[in-house]
């Protein structure tokens, strides 16, 4: 089966030609590129750090990154062939942030997606441990993930007033501490060349 791209793709781009890519059942859209920083970790875990199969050769063309891995499907133009990347590395080291920024779905990532007085997934919001009436602040350490139910049980109390208390008290988590978290939830989509770049730091069973 061969596919026809339209001018705005980004060989089209720099040649002014069409882009025609054969595949084997397998549609570029589905071959993303994992991306690694230079010291092969993923950039991120959750969400996981991946780009379309455009983003990836870009990068390529710009000698922003080395192709760590390849599909088994080929980009061709009348001059030009290549192989989609489905594992790169940056050439520059981008330092992590140590600690993450304070949003709902960072707070829900540390609590594992998990209402910490019952341990429900569904329906989650966030509670204030200290309600605000009693001048409890919108912090790392006085937000917890909660399901709607307890939230509503819990109200405007303290924690020893409504006899609810959470799992794990809440804490500012590290970049670290959300990526572990974070490889608990793994995407629907892993290629098996991206593996050993995922749980590479994992450790043995014996």
């Amino acid at each position: 089966m061969t596919i026809g791209f339209a001018s705005g793709c980004l060989f089209a781009e720099k040649r002014s030609v069409g882009l025609t890519v054969h595949v084997r059942a397998v549609s570029p859209e589905a071959c993303p590129a994992l991306v690694l920083n230079a010291d092969f970790r993923p950039l991120s875990y959750y969400p996981l750090s991946i780009w379309c199969w455009q983003d990836a050769i870009k990068a390529v063309f710009l000698d922003r990154v080395n192709i760590v891995s390849l599909y088994d499907l080929t980009v061709r133009s009348p001059s030009f062939e290549m192989r989609l990347p489905s594992v790169v590395s940056l050439k520059t080291y981008v330092k992590p942030s140590r600690f993450p920024a304070f949003t709902r779905f960072n707070v829900f990532l540390r609590d594992r997606f998990t209402c910490q007085y019952c341990g429900e997934r569904d329906e989650l919001t966030f509670d204030h441990v200290v309600p605000r009436s009693k001048g409890g602040l919108t912090s790392w350490e006085n937000v917890v993930a909660a399901c709607s139910c307890c939230n509503l049980k819990k109200g405007d109390l303290l924690p020893a007033a409504a006899r609810m208390w959470p799992a794990t008290m809440p804490f500012q988590p590290t970049v670290h501490d959300l990526h572990q978290n974070g490889r608990l939830f793994p995407p629907n989509y892993l290629h098996e060349s991206w593996m050993d770049y995922l749980y590479w730091d994992s450790e043995l069973e014996p």
